[in-house]
Order: structure tokens, then C-alpha cells, then sequence
């Protein structure tokens, strides 16, 4: 497909849970605005994160490679502008290039490569989540409990942050975005909800009556999986342990809800601004999300899961071309962003970027179907192994470092109910899994590569008890929010 070169307006949301979207075939979601965006363009339905975790997530959607590559291990290795970013090629093609909200980078004071970042979000401290790099053993969350504890409507920097987002949006839109004609601009937008304190404004909690919210599913202990590795994790990020009762459970599912309708909301002013500029017929517009949430499936909250409620993610692009209210099964990834913006805008390809595994997503939305494998990897907060997931046709398989593997048939069993690895007539299904996964990383080589330079980190950073004295918090905070650190000297 060849891209006619015009502006973008990409909008990032953190920890959607792709398919708590009404377009997305949930009945009880209120997403109007991302239920149009999707009539009017595309919806993948195999969209995946190269890392259920906010910054090495964001490190490879602003750089095209895989978390291996970029060595953002976790949520304390964050992006500082040593690899090249989309944003640098665009810059320094001549392009307008903004972001507003949050990035979860090092700092601003970082070349991060944007003509301007207004109202950024960054790592705590420039450091980030030092506790999660803590790995042999992983350390006890004392944070965990505050999950269960924020669950209900009420006021939240995070929810004045997001409306302060919409607004700047709207605003550079309406001013800044039709000032620029002489080559297009990218602007990127990037909100915090539905990510976790779950406090939604009051009007979008009354959206939701907790009693009538279902429980997670595979929610009861017999339900859930023994994976050791899923069970090692679990045991620290025990953000279940905290919930008193089902009814404390479906609150807090009533409260996610609401801040899904709350992000929905907000969208909703960026793209009506972009509409009364009269160029949202020629202006392309990506939605996608850093990563999903478990919402309590399998007794897991948070991310940091190949699960697709974690490893997934909502994508919708709409420009002329699209077929309107197209499906798109070819697996995709958010590493596609990075190929993806600078065809949008008509910025040239350097050579280094030709070898990165990042492909069109305009191409696939219009109907190419390109052989593909995608990964998504996990070597941070819980983890006591280096997991690697690729998704390849009807097939999910899940690498553990040391341990045994997981293989899921998503045609078949969308759910992930029963894993199939160690089903004998699926061996050579398994097998080529496996050299699809080693095509693309040597699984036991990076988990070294990782370990080891965790370890590195946590001495520069003073050791293991330096570390848990800091404190642990539940999320970054806003900008101008004192953060709530909690120290937990009791460890496993």
C-alpha cells in the first residue's frame, strides 16, 4: 500500500485490557469513540505488546525493536534516547513532532527526540521502579495492597491529569496543528487511564453498578494455573489477597470499567477537535494501549503475564485507504509503530531501520498478510525467569527460562483454558514454536543478559537492602503528585 504522506495523531492508553471495548465485542464496555474510530477503520484482533510492562514497552514502540534489543529490561531501565526513536527520524527530517502526556522515559531533560514534550510523565525520580529489578528472589510488593484498597469512585491526580492531557490536545489541535503546513506533523498523545489507582470520576462509576459486574474469569482457585513461574509471580504481586470479598472484587471490576469510559470520554475530545480542524479526513489516527490488565483472571491483577488479557492490546488505525470496519487477524505488534509513523508522514526510512522487525500496519490494514511472527517478552517485577511469548497463526506459545513451556490454540480456545504443550501429537507444533522463538532471540542468552545486568544495576543503586528501603510504590506518580512510597522490610 503506498502511503500518501499527511499528518497522525496517535493516542496511547496504559493497561487497556483490549477486549474491555465495546468494539471489541463487550457487551457491557461504553466506548462510543472507539467504537466510530474502529467503523471508520480498522481493528486488530491480534495487536500484542513486546512486554506486558509500561517501560519496556514504550522503549520499543518509540524504537522499532524488540525489548531485547533495547536492553529496557524493566521499569527501572528506562528510554533515554540512546537508540533512535521515531521521533528522532522525524525531527530530524523536518517534521513537527509533540508529544503530551505521559512517556515513562528518564527525564526530559534527555533528547528523547520531540520538538517539544508538554505536561511528560516520567520514571520516579529518574530511577523508576527500582524494587522490580529485584528478582533472585523477587521482592515482596508493599505496595499490593493499595490495588484492592483504592477500588470506588472518587477524585485522582490521575484523573486531573488525563483531562489536563485532552484539553492540551485539544488546544495544540486547534492551534498549533493548523499552522503547520509546510510537511506533516505527528502528534502523540498519550493518556494514563485505565491504569491503576482504580478510582474513576464518580459520573463514569455510576456507569457501572458493581452488582451487576461479573466475577474475572477462571477466578476460582481450582481455575487457576500451576505454572511455577505464574504461581512465583502471583505470590508477589498478590494484589488478590487484598480483595475481602466478591463484592470488593466486582467493585473494583465496576471502577476499571469506568476509567475505560473515562479514557473513552476524553478520546473523544482530541478527535472532536481534530474533526472541527475540517483535516480529520486526512489526518491518520492510531489508538492502541502499552499493555492490558489481568483484571482478576486467574486470580492475577496487573500485567506481567503472557495471558492475552496482559500481552494483548486494543489497536485501531483509520485513514483513507482502510476499508472502513475492516478485522485484522495478522499478528501485529507495538514495535510496528515505529515503521508505521514515518510512512504515515512520509519520512524516509533510514537504513538501520529497513532490518527492524517493525512492518506497515497501513499495508496490513489494507489487506496484506504477511508471514509473521511476533514476540513479547518478560524479565522484570515477580519474575523469577525470563518469559518469551510468540504468537504465530492460531498458535500462543509461552517460553519459561528453566522451566516447562506453555501452548495455547487461540482458535480453538480464545480463553487460554487448556494449555496443549505437553499434548504428544502437537510435539512438532511445539517444536516449530520453538525455532520460531529462537529465530528471533536465543531465550536462554537473553535471561543471562538480563540477570546479569540487573545485578549490575541494583550495586549501582546501592544493593538489595538500599533498594527495599527506598520504598515501593503502586504507579508513577502525576506531575506535581507527592509519591506514597511504602516500605516492606518483611521478605519471602
Amino acid at each position: 500500500m503506498a502511503v500518501e504522506p499527511g499528518n497522525l495523531l496517535f493516542i496511547l492508553s496504559d493497561e487497556h485490557q483490549r477486549d474491555r471495548t465495546g468494539c471489541y465485542g463487550d457487551p457491557i464496555a461504553l466506548t462510543p469513540n472507539l467504537d466510530r474510530l474502529a467503523a471508520r477503520g480498522a481493528r486488530f484482533t491480534s495487536a500484542y505488546t513486546p512486554c506486558p510492562i509500561c517501560v519496556p514497552a514504550r522503549a520499543a514502540l518509540a524504537t522499532g525493536r524488540w525489548v531485547h534489543a533495547t536492553k529496557a529490561w524493566d521499569n527501572a531501565a528506562p528510554y533515554h534516547g540512546e537508540l533512535p526513536s521515531w521521533h528522532h527520524r522525524l525531527r530530524a527530517g523536518g517534521h513537527r513532532v509533540v508529544s503530551i502526556g505521559k512517556l515513562h522515559f528518564r527525564a526530559t531533560a534527555d533528547d528523547n527526540g520531540f520538538s517539544e514534550e508538554i505536561l511528560p510523565l516520567h520514571v520516579l525520580d529518574g530511577r523508576g521502579d527500582l524494587i522490580g529489578m529485584l528478582r533472585e528472589p523477587p521482592a515482596r510488593r508493599g505496595s499490593t495492597p493499595a490495588l484492592a484498597a483504592s477500588a470506588g469512585p472518587g477524585r485522582s491526580a490521575y484523573n486531573d491529569y488525563d483531562v489536563d492531557i485532552a484539553t492540551a490536545a485539544c488546544r495544540w489541535i486547534a492551534t498549533e496543528g493548523t499552522r503547520h503546513g509546510d510537511k506533516p506533523w505527528a502528534l502523540f498523545v498519550s493518556f494514563v487511564r485505565p491504569h491503576f489507582p482504580l478510582t474513576p470520576p464518580p459520573e463514569f462509576f455510576k456507569l457501572y453498578p458493581p452488582e451487576r459486574m461479573p466475577l474475572p474469569r477462571l477466578y476460582g482457585e481450582a481455575a487457576r494455573p500451576r505454572h511455577p513461574a505464574v504461581a512465583a509471580l502471583r505470590s508477589i504481586m498478590d494484589y488478590d489477597d487484598h480483595f475481602a470479598d466478591a463484592a470488593a472484587v466486582k467493585r473494583a471490576i465496576a471502577s476499571y470499567y469506568g476509567l475505560v469510559s473515562f479514557l473513552d470520554n476524553n478520546i473523544g475530545k482530541v478527535l472532536a477537535a481534530l474533526e472541527a480542524t475540517g483535516a480529520a479526513a486526512a489526518t491518520r489516527v492510531i489508538y492502541t494501549s502499552d499493555h492490558g490488565d489481568n483484571l482478576g483472571a486467574r486470580g492475577l491483577w496487573g500485567k506481567s503475564v503472557m495471558y492475552e488479557e496482559s500481552a494483548a492490546v486494543p489497536l485501531i488505525v483509520a485513514t483513507t485507504g482502510v476499508p472502513a470496519g475492516a478485522v485484522v487477524a495478522t499478528p501485529v505488534s507495538l514495535v510496528d509503530g515505529h515503521r508505521s509513523i514515518l510512512e504515515a508522514v512520509g519520512c524516509p526510512l533510514a537504513a538501520e531501520d529497513e532490518a527492524l522487525p517493525s512492518r506497515s500496519l497501513w499495508a496490513i490494514a489494507a489487506g496484506q498478510r504477511p508471514e509473521r511472527t511476533v514476540l513479547s517478552e518478560y524479565h522484570a517485577a515477580g519474575s523469577i525467569t525470563g518469559s518469551f511469548m510468540i504468537r504465530h497463526g492460531r498458535w500462543k506459545y509461552v517460553h519459561h527460562v528453566g522451566f516447562r513451556s506453555e501452548l495455547f490454540d487461540l482458535e480453538a480456545d480464545p480463553g487460554e483454558t487448556t494449555d496443549l504443550a505437553e499434548r504428544p501429537d502437537l510435539a512438532s507444533v511445539l517444536a516449530e514454536c520453538e525455532a520460531r522463538l529462537r529465530a528471533l532471540c536465543d531465550p536462554a542468552a537473553v535471561n543471562a543478559e538480563a540477570f546479569a545486568d540487573q545485578r549490575r544495576r541494583i550495586a549501582e543503586h546501592g544493593g538489595r537492602n538500599a533498594i527495599l528501603a527506598r520504598g515501593d510504590y503502586s504507579y508513577t506518580p502525576a506531575p506535581g503528585e507527592k509519591p506514597v512510597l511504602v516500605v516492606e522490610r518483611k521478605e519471602r
